[in-house]
This record gives structure tokens, C-alpha cells and sequence, in this order.
């Protein structure tokens, strides 16, 4: 997906990040289809993106949306589409705001919630979100290095990733205009008879909720610092190229998928 870059003014940098130097360590309730999972924010460590998040969640942005993308051991993706109702062109985009500036101070592990951008361009997360299933600070795709670090934000708490997993499990190559999207209830056999896939086979994001702001609800978390950006900042090496874009892949071939059809 081709996308014009906008950088909000410094003015407007500036203000997010005073004001979200107070806030409180927030705790959103995601609930899907499938079951519910608890998300805490780091409010205070990247405040930029955690006001960015909040502001999609308070304008309701969030809701009716579904899990477009599936990589089990790897990630599931959420934030950017609802179902329009339509398989001929089933993904409709949700309006976003302007991109934001990265910040890669966390690393990319199991259960960690971070944002999705364009490929090659490391200031361009809005709206679409991405969950870790698994370590992907290092290796291949190196996510704590790969376009200047993906920004991770919070992490799933309690017993919420038993929810993602479950998603993550889900058959997603059955039909080819879902392709990559987890679907439920819905088999070989549907694929096969050219069963149309309906808003009950989706993963949909109900609704996604502020259900705490306690000062100190992050107190038992620890994040783990993202220190391969910043061994990399020091030695002024780079690498805001890399090969997996998030938004770049999967918004232009849901598009792709849809013209198909």
C-alpha cells in the first residue's frame, strides 16, 4: 500500500507528549468473538503511541473490526478493516488519523502489543495494531531492528494470550478473498462448496474499552527493554529499510484479494 506520509507539526509532538507524561498506566478490554483479553499500556514510556491507540479507541474506531491477518508462531493483525458485507469486496479501511513518530523502546516478545507501518518509513503507524505470539525481537524478521523497531506499547495480561492463541489457531487459507484472515466455523468442506464467508466467520473486535487507570496498575509488569535499537542508535548504524511491512503487505493484498473477486 502506497501512502503519503504526513509527520504531525513539532507543536503537536510536543503537546501529546506533555500531556501523556502524567497519565496513568491504562488497562483496555478487547472483546472479540472469540473471548475477551485485557491489554495494559505503557502510558508513560511511549506516550505518543499510547495516546495515538487511545484516541481510535475512544472514537469507537476500533469497533466492529476484525483479526485481517494470521501468522501463527508469529503475529496476529487487527485495527484496519471492518466486513462490508460484500465477499466481492469484503475489507472496508478504517479512517486514520495522522501517522506518528516511532517509538522503539520496548522489545518485541510474546504477548507484547505494538504497531503496525509501512515498510521503509518508521514514523507511519495510525491505526492498525499487531500481537507477538512469539519472541520476535531477534532472528528473522528481527522486529526490534527491522524499519527503525516496531513500536510495542503494552502487553496482553492474566490469561489473555489463551485468547490469542485460540485466534492464532484458526484456519486461514480456506478461501482465497479471506486469505491470511483467521475464519470460524468454516472448513475445507465450506471452501469447497464455495460456502460465502459472513460476518460469524470472522474474528470481530466487539468492542475495545478503557477498564482501568490506575496509577500504578503497570507496576507488576516488566517489559523488556528493546536494546538492540539502541546498540544500534549509538553505533549509527540503521535500518529503516527492512523486508516486512505491516501495513505495506497487508493492506495491498487484502486490496489485491478483493479486485479478484
Amino acid at each position: 500500500m502506497s501512502k503519503i506520509y504526513r509527520p504531525l507539526p513539532i507543536a503537536a509532538l510536543l503537546s501529546s507528549v506533555f500531556i501523556a507524561q502524567p497519565a496513568l498506566a491504562t488497562v483496555v478490554l478487547v472483546k472479540t468473538s472469540l473471548g475477551n483479553f485485557e491489554v495494559n499500556l505503557y502510558d508513560q514510556s511511549t506516550p505518543v503511541t499510547v495516546t495515538n491507540f487511545l484516541s481510535y479507541v475512544k472514537a469507537g474506531s476500533y469497533n466492529g473490526t476484525f483479526i485481517h491477518r494470521s501468522e501463527p508462531g508469529f503475529v496476529i493483525q487487527g485495527g484496519g478493516f471492518k466486513y462490508s458485507g460484500n465477499n466481492a469486496a469484503p475489507f472496508s479501511a478504517v479512517a486514520q488519523q495522522a501517522p506518528i513518530r516511532n517509538e522503539p523502546k520496548w522489545s518485541n516478545v510474546r504477548a507484547t502489543i505494538a504497531m503496525a507501518k509501512v515498510a521503509g518509513d518508521p514514523n507511519s503507524a495510525t491505526n492498525q495494531w499487531f500481537i507477538n505470539l512469539a519472541d520476535n525481537s531477534g532472528g528473522n524478521p528481527q522486529l526490534d531492528l527491522q524499519n527503525a523497531g516496531f513500536t510495542v506499547f503494552g502487553q496482553v495480561t492474566g490469561t489473555g494470550m489463551e485468547v490469542i492463541d485460540a485466534i492464532a489457531a484458526l484456519p486461514n487459507k480456506l478461501n482465497a478473498s479471506f486469505n491470511g484472515v483467521p475464519l470460524r466455523n468454516y472448513t475445507s468442506a465450506d471452501a469447497t462448496a464455495q460456502r460465502a464467508v459472513t460476518q460469524d466467520n470472522l474474528v470481530l473486535i466487539e468492542s475495545i474499552s478503557v477498564v482501568n487507570s490506575e496509577v500504578n496498575s503497570a507496576a507488576s509488569l516488566n517489559p523488556k527493554a528493546n536494546t538492540a535499537i539502541l546498540q544500534q542508535q549509538n553505533s549509527g548504524g540503521s535500518s529503516s529499510g527492512g523486508a516486512f511491512g505491516f501495513v505495506l503487505l497487508g493492506f495491498a493484498a487484502l486490496l489485491g484479494l478483493a479486485r479478484r473477486r
